[in-house]
């Protein structure tokens, strides 16, 4: 099983070159296909208008994303031939309203194998960012891999963390993350304040081990007390402790209005990953 394709949409300028870059190097490290979308965004929500002023209002907006799509269009056919000939791609462009890009974003991702995007959080970026992980993630199905600022350091992760809690989530983003799993020199299953009740009290994380151990993944457990406010802020610890180039971990979401939005820990990890993390729903 390996990662054949991958998927990444481009909506930021600032963002494009990270973004495309570490997706390609997965994409040529697993002889795969990426897949680039230029997302221009139409931002306005409008609320009401004057008689005639609407129309006006949505065609300037409505200019302005495809502008914006041709210029990030131009910036990701920019990064893709940086690559090199080795890297097999393709790239469109397409416009959408903030409200609705989940749909648009979704179907490309159902048919990807891994999607790579920038973190969604920091100075240079939008709400259309939180929302293309949230589609891709939550609507889509698909793993998301998040890269820190500093981007991928690594195509084939050495030393990687699983934040394990006996959750369908987690279980998932165990399931998705395979190929990366099987390939690394150490997978620590780590295991944050374990329930002393439920069918892996006598040994939390054990079952996963058993499981990855048959697949021929090197793993191991590490069972850790909540010694911080968060059980993010201990994960953060953690990773860095044993030095690891990936965090794999469910992703949960809540919305009484959308078919989820990221939660209060998913945030909190995403805000403070300092390498990629791997999510999925």
């Amino acid at each position: 099983m390996a990662y054949k394709s991958i998927f990444t949409v481009a909506t930021n300028r600032a963002q494009v070159v990270l973004g495309i870059s570490g997706a390609a190097r997965l994409a040529v490290a697993n002889d795969g296909h990426l897949d680039v979308l230029a997302l221009g965004v139409d931002r306005t929500q409008v609320g009401y208008s004057y008689v005639g002023s609407g129309a006006v209002m949505m065609q300037v907006a409505l200019e302005r994303a495809e502008a914006e799509a041709r210029d990030l269009e131009k910036a990701a056919k920019a990064a893709l031939a940086a690559e090199g000939p080795d890297l097999r791609s393709g790239s469109e462009a397409a416009v959408a309203q903030l409200g609705a890009l989940a749909d648009l974003v979704a179907q490309r991702a159902r048919f990807a194998d891994l999607v790579v995007l920038p973190r969604p959080y920091g100075k240079d970026q939008g709400a259309e960012d939180e929302a293309v992980v949230e589609a891709a993630m939550f609507e889509g199905q698909a793993p998301v891999l998040v890269l820190p600022a500093s981007g991928l350091s690594t195509a084939t992760p050495k030393r990687v963390v699983i934040a394990w809690n006996q959750s369908r989530e987690a279980m998932t983003a165990v399931r998705r993350a395979l190929p990366f799993l099987k390939a690394a020199e150490m997978v620590d299953i780590t295991v944050v304040d374990p329930p002393s009740h439920g069918p892996e009290r006598s040994d939390p994380g054990g079952l996963l081990c058993q499981m990855l151990v048959r697949h021929g993944v090197r793993a191991e457990v590490s069972v850790l007390a909540k010694t911080l406010p968060r059980v993010s802020d201990v994960l953060a610890r953690h990773v860095r402790d044993r030095d690891a180039d990936l965090l794999v971990m469910g992703a949960y979401g809540h919305s009484r209005f959308r078919e989820a939005i990221l939660g209060g820990a998913t945030r909190n990890m995403l805000e403070q990953a300092e390498v990629p993390v791997l999510m999925a729903h």
